[in-house]
């Protein structure tokens, strides 16, 4: 099956990776379909490798940004005039400052499926900005997708058991950087006292 949808979306070439990594992001999950997708076209057509990573990005990110703006408008007619209790504002405002961390980390790690809809739905719903959200969305999908396309392009098609060997350092290195983000913040926030 897999080999199936790879043949008839690399037919279509780029664009079909483009319109997967648009469903995967806004409606239908497809654990590290678009992965597959790119690190294919990165081993059989090294001329489109980053082509392909772009479409994914641009895909990726539109997705993510119609399901966050669902989730922001959907709850602003659901929800009108609504105190929020001491505790859901004190979530809010953790969110406010550090949630965007948890969207990176699903953003960025291809091995390991995380359920990065709650976190972008949670962002949406809470308010986040829309520029830190797109941004964070944007840094985490490019190192992701531009990363398996290398990969691809230098380890050929040793390059999906390598992202399973080393899925565990992959996702440590996730964590690393939104520790490193979550200190960046909190210093920001220091240094602004």
């Amino acid at each position: 099956m897999r080999q199936k949808l790879s043949t008839a979306l690399l037919a279509v070439g780029p664009f079909g990776i483009l319109m997967v990594a648009l469903l995967d992001s806004s409606l239908v999950p497809i654990p590290a379909g678009v992965d597959v997708l790119v690190l294919t076209v990165a081993v059989n057509d090294p001329r489109l490798a980053y082509l392909a990573a772009f479409m994914a990005v641009l895909g990726s990110s539109v997705g993510n940004l119609v399901l966050f703006l669902a989730a922001r408008h959907g709850t602003r007619w659901l929800i009108k005039d609504v105190t929020p209790s001491p505790r859901a504002q004190k979530f809010h405002d953790w969110f406010h400052r550090y949630g965007l961390v948890t969207v990176f980390v699903p953003c960025v790690t291809p091995v390991i499926p995380f359920p990065l809809k709650v976190f972008v739905v949670s962002a949406g719903m809470l308010r986040t900005h829309l520029s830190r959200f797109l941004l964070v969305v944007l840094v985490a999908r490019v190192m992701r997708y531009f990363g398996v396309a290398w990969l691809g392009l230098h380890l050929g098609p040793h390059a999906d058991a390598f992202l399973q060997r080393n899925a565990w350092s992959l996702l440590a290195a996730a964590l690393g950087m939104a520790l490193l983000f979550y200190v960046a913040i909190r210093f920001g926030e220091r240094r602004r006292r």
